[in-house]
């Protein structure tokens, strides 16, 4: 066997948050915990598509639902990015 096929599989931490609500502002969503790498990482591909289509939908028509929609869907898209990274981290150590 390979390292590839020895390889612990590697899991979302589920510690990235996004999306603040209240006053002060807290976090209102996190990643959940436990989601294998690779899945998250399609799930962040095809967000960001849906971003892109949403960018370019909502500049041509000057249509600020679009735009704000995108900004949440960014938001989501980015925190999965990073507990991925931070998954990636803790499974160096």
């Amino acid at each position: 066997m390979n390292d590839a096929e020895t390889a612990k599989p590697i899991h979302t931490a589920g510690m990235a948050t996004f999306l603040e609500a209240g006053n002060p502002p807290m976090n209102l969503l996190r990643v959940q915990p436990g989601i294998p790498v690779d899945h998250a990482y399609e799930h962040v591909s095809i967000l960001l598509g849906y971003i892109k289509h949403l960018v370019r939908e909502g500049d041509m028509e000057d249509d600020h639902k679009l735009l704000g929609a995108s900004d949440y869907l960014l938001s989501m898209a980015k925190a999965l990015m990073n507990d991925i990274e931070l998954a990636k981290q803790k499974a160096l150590r």
